[in-house]
């Protein structure tokens, strides 16, 4: 039996709701979620399955100048998520007004054959008369690309994306990911993750986006896991406000990842953190690789 299967790229500017959309089409915590911008700094696949189709969404950091290592690293492995996919979703935030950065993606991808999908985001935080108006101003490039507005945080309108995102696959006799997979990244990689997510959002005032996490230790037995991890800050300064009096905020932090994880694995979770501080940790590419980066193959 034939199977329609493809890759599509989701790509945006910061905050747009990549990585929430990805989510709400998979079902499940594929990528982290922040207010902060870039969150996401890897490639990050979401895989979406029903009887009749497999849909490879490949999660992508915001498109931003690159001043860092680190953020060279993710603007090029941008560009390597969309050099062979069936099409490409860019995610645009209804609130805003569409950018010349993300006009531009379409002339470039179109310019590429490369079928563009575009998504009008956070429909929930605007009235039916300004998604009207949205919809009308891309008259002028109807016929270069298809234009969805959708709701990821209510799940609005995401089984039309689908629909249209379906067009675009291959035909295949078997699919690229076994029907009970969501995702390529393994769950020590998905467990920092999380705890990045609950640190970015516990410390949104007082951290910059300099935090990384590294998962030391996983060992998993019949019904407990236990995990050892390090947060990573690139000032002296942020390691007690991580830490936090009498060490509440890291327990804050640890009690609210523990919780996620918990409901990814199905078992009970022990998690030790502890804080670590390196220097422009950014920009050193040996520990960027020992994160699993990969910057010198970018």
């Amino acid at each position: 039996m034939m199977t329609k299967c493809g890759f599509v790229a989701v790509v945006g500017k910061p905050n747009a709701g990549k990585s929430s959309l990805v989510n709400a089409l998979v079902g499940e915590k594929v990528s982290i979620v922040s207010p902060k911008p870039q969150t996401t700094r890897n490639n990050i696949l979401g895989i979406y399955n029903s009887n009749d189709c497999q849909i490879v969404f490949v999660d992508t950091p915001g498109i931003n100048k690159a001043e860092t290592g680190l953020d060279n690293f993710m603007q090029k492995s941008i560009k390597g998520a969309v050099s062979d996919v069936n099409a490409v979703i860019i995610v645009a935030d209804i609130t805003k007004e569409f950018s010349k950065t993300e006009k531009e993606l379409i002339e470039n991808y179109n310019l590429k054959r490369i079928p563009v999908i575009v998504v009008l985001n956070k429909t929930d935080l605007v009235s039916e008369e300004k998604i009207f108006r949205s919809l009308s101003s891309f008259m002028p490039v109807i016929d270069k690309c298809e234009v969805v507005p959708v709701s990821s945080l209510k799940h609005k309108n995401l089984g039309a994306l689908i629909d249209v995102v379906k067009k675009h696959l291959s035909e295949m006799e078997d699919k690229y990911f076994d029907d009970d997979s969501y995702t390529d990244k393994p769950l020590k990689f998905l467990v920092a993750e999380i705890i990045r997510e609950k640190a970015l959002y516990f410390l949104s005032e007082e951290i910059p986006h300099g935090l990384a996490v590294i998962v030391q230790n996983y060992e998993e037995a019949d019904n407990i896991i236990n995990i050892d991890a390090d947060i990573i800050c690139e000032k002296a300064s942020h390691k007690p406000i991580i830490l936090g009096h009498q060490g509440e905020m890291l327990k804050k932090i640890g009690h609210n990842a523990r919780v996620t994880i918990q409901k990814i694995v199905q078992k009970k979770v022990m998690l030790n953190l502890f804080v670590k501080f390196k220097s422009n940790w950014k920009n050193n590419l040996e520990f960027l690789n020992s994160m699993g980066y990969n910057v010198n193959e970018i």
